[in-house]
């Protein structure tokens, strides 16, 4: 059998941990970097005092700590649990078409931002 020498090793142990890499994901998303940009940019301008859907429902995204606390109904986001996260279901629009977020003709949010929030709540929804 031959041997395989230094060099061959690193070639076989970096791609290994780059192969690995890839595997874990593309780290961790930020709220303050990655979803609060897109929830300003979004949601807010409803979701705040004063907006109509804070008025209607009690829910501010004005900061982290009213975005976790969440509406006069319950929770919109369960930390480590996307699925089950009502801010997820809403913005992807598989509740009734009647409540999916944002409301109305604004236009829908895209599929990679709402894949940084996913991502955000599955890693534990965290003010960082």
């Amino acid at each position: 059998m031959k041997r395989t020498g230094t060099t061959g090793a690193l070639l076989i142990g970096g791609t290994m941990l780059f192969g690995l890499a890839g595997c874990i994901g593309e780290g961790a998303v930020s709220y303050s970097r990655d979803v609060e940009p897109v929830l300003a940019a979004n949601c807010r301008s409803c979701h705040q005092p004063g907006g109509s859907g804070y008025e209607a429902s009690g829910f501010s995204m004005a900061s982290y700590d009213e975005l976790l606390k969440g509406t006069k109904f319950g929770p919109m986001i369960i930390p480590g649990d996307s699925e089950g996260s009502n801010l997820i279901v809403l913005m992807e629009g598989r509740a009734d078409p009647s409540i999916a977020m944002p409301h109305g003709d604004a236009e829908r949010v895209s599929g990679a931002d709402i894949d940084k929030i996913r991502r955000w709540i599955d890693q534990g929804a965290k003010k960082n």
